[in-house]
């Protein structure tokens, strides 16, 4: 039977030998550790422990009407020359997969889906997007179902399933909702492209 190495002292060294053996471990393990100690900053997480960054994007209906606000209404219109500077971006924030908050100013004014007894209508409320919970029943109504066809996009109230962010086939006319998508009258398809 081998007897076990000495140190320099003369004393047996086989105690060191499994403290290093527990501290090998793959490079990868260990990069894996550090991901998930130390998400990237630019992850989105649902459950609210890390807040979403919100992005700006351009958005316009498939007819080329951009979105402005006249008399503290969103309306979609063809805007040219020196007008074009009243476009407004379209901020988000993802709650989940496929499902956004919608604003504009920064944030500061929300796209809402509101029920009035029968009417349902889209209007903007004084809140700003960033602080809206993601998890109560009442900000349902913030919330819209991106869905991207191609080079297309619509938006479905969340509080109002079947509702859809619509313009009318007339410009300088405010952007609403409807439940009838493939109505001749109403168009629910965006160019949603990244400011």
């Amino acid at each position: 039977m081998a007897s076990a190495p000495l140190a320099q002292n003369g004393s047996p060294c086989c105690t060191r030998r499994p403290r290093m053996e527990i501290c090998r471990c793959p490079l990868s393990h260990l990069i894996s550790l550090l991901l998930f100690l130390f998400p990237s900053e630019t992850a989105c997480r649902p459950s609210g422990r890390r807040p979403c960054k919100m992005q700006a994007f351009r958005i316009w209906d498939v007819n080329q009407k951009t979105f402005y606000l006249r008399n503290n209404q969103l309306v979609a219109g063809y805007l040219q020359g020196p007008n074009t500077k009243l476009e407004e971006k379209i901020d988000v924030v993802p709650v989940k997969p496929h499902t956004v908050l919608l604003g504009i100013h920064g944030g500061k004014l929300c796209l809402a889906c509101v029920k009035a007894g029968d009417e349902i209508r889209l209007q903007l409320e004084e809140v700003n997007i960033t602080d809206v919970s993601k998890t109560t029943e009442q900000n349902k109504r913030y919330t819209f179902i991106r869905s991207d066809s191609g080079p297309t996009t619509t938006f479905e109230s969340v509080a109002c399933p079947g509702w859809f962010l619509c313009t009318a086939l007339e410009a300088d006319q405010p952007v609403s909702l409807t439940n009838a998508p493939r109505e001749a009258i109403r168009v629910t398809k965006f160019y949603f492209q990244q400011d």
